[in-house]
């Protein structure tokens, strides 16, 4: 191996791991809010992936269907929610009427827009904008249907939920949008070098875009109400309900922003390979790792687990291909015994 294949390849790393950063950071978050392993997240990687190739192919994005049954079923939940609590007094009600916006008409308007404009001759911002637009109420929906009637569960029966969430739409990912795989335009044709190291702009774009998101979740938990009522709720659920946080808004928003953070990465993945409906579950696997790398808790940890897993995948391709995954996967296992001999042992939470 030489420089220019050493560089090469830690390129190739950085920028996966910058991809694995934003995932590990949507896993940390969901867990720290909610108790709950999000392991639907890499359906959102396949989904929003899918979903810009479908609106730069001039098709119909067929996840808005899913959104309009989802969002029927939510309401529904809803219902009966106010209907066993007996709640008819004026505020349930204009919160029963804001469901009806959010659950039912918001989706048609989606739908009304999507057969209204020509979203193949749209730039890639705005196509990635209306995926978000998608994607992102479709993670509210699921938590409020799925993960909010029992969030006082233990962490075993939200995985177990977590893991029947994850085949569900697994099989609806199949049916929506077929076995096969597609790929998006790349964000820019630049490509420069830095001596022998040849610099491509997509990996360019990939690291600018995740770092910033890194920057901007850093600025959301640090300097905006909403950000600090999360951490409130992360660091103690029942003290957060006790001085008046809504817990199960929370929840609500870190689903909202990890399935955000699925969706974009699947977008940066797809001009680099072909993403099919259950891509994303193996890369969101990486995430977890690294997630795991920080203890599920931290981000500054979760980000540079993400970055160790970029670069363990990328120089193990080099040195045996047919076992990087094996290689990557197995990280886990040092990870998880250093911290149960270091950590002290406690009750469930």
């Amino acid at each position: 191996m030489d420089f220019g294949i050493f560089a090469v390849l830690a390129q190739d790393g950085v920028t996966n791991g910058a991809v694995y950063a934003l995932l590990a950071m949507a896993l940390v978050l969901v867990f720290s809010v909610t108790r709950i392993i999000f392991l639907p997240q890499g359906e959102f990687i396949g989904f929003g992936a899918l979903t810009v190739a479908a609106l730069q192919s001039s098709q119909f994005p067929k996840l808005i269907w899913l959104l309009i049954g989802i969002g029927v079923l939510t309401f529904l939940v809803e219902l009966g929610s106010a209907l066993r609590q007996r709640r008819y007094k004026p505020l349930p009600r204009r919160l029963l009427m804001w469901s009806v916006i959010e659950n039912l008409i918001y989706p048609q308007f989606i739908w009304l827009l999507a057969h209204s404009l020509d979203w193949q001759g749209m730039p890639m911002a705005v196509q990635i904008l209306f995926t978000l637009a998608i994607t992102v109420p479709l993670g509210i929906m699921i938590y409020r249907v799925a993960f909010q009637p029992m969030a006082e569960a233990s962490v075993l029966v939200l995985l177990i939920v977590s893991v029947g969430v994850h085949f569900a739409m697994l099989g609806m990912g199949l049916f929506i949008f077929g076995p096969e795989g597609s790929t998006t335009r790349a964000f820019t044709e630049w490509s420069t070098s830095l001596g022998e190291m040849p610099v491509s702009g997509q990996s360019v774009v990939v690291m600018a875009v995740a770092g910033s998101l890194i920057g901007l979740l850093y600025l959301f938990f640090d300097r905006t109400l909403y950000g600090k009522a999360l951490r409130a709720t992360a660091v103690n659920r029942k003290g957060a309900q006790l001085v008046g946080i809504g817990t199960s808004q929370a929840g609500r928003m870190a689903f909202g922003l990890a399935a955000g953070l699925g969706t974009l990465a699947g977008t940066l993945i797809a001009p680099l390979n072909t993403v099919g409906y259950d891509t994303g579950f193996v890369v969101a696997l990486k995430g977890f790792v690294a997630a795991i790398v920080g203890g599920l808790a931290s981000y500054p940890l979760a980000a540079a687990g993400a970055l160790l897993v970029g670069l363990l995948e990328s120089y193990s391709s080099y040195w045996a291909s047919a076992y990087k995954e094996v290689i990557v996967f197995t990280l886990i296992i040092p990870v998880l015994a250093w911290r149960s001999l270091t950590s002290g042992h406690g009750d469930e939470e």
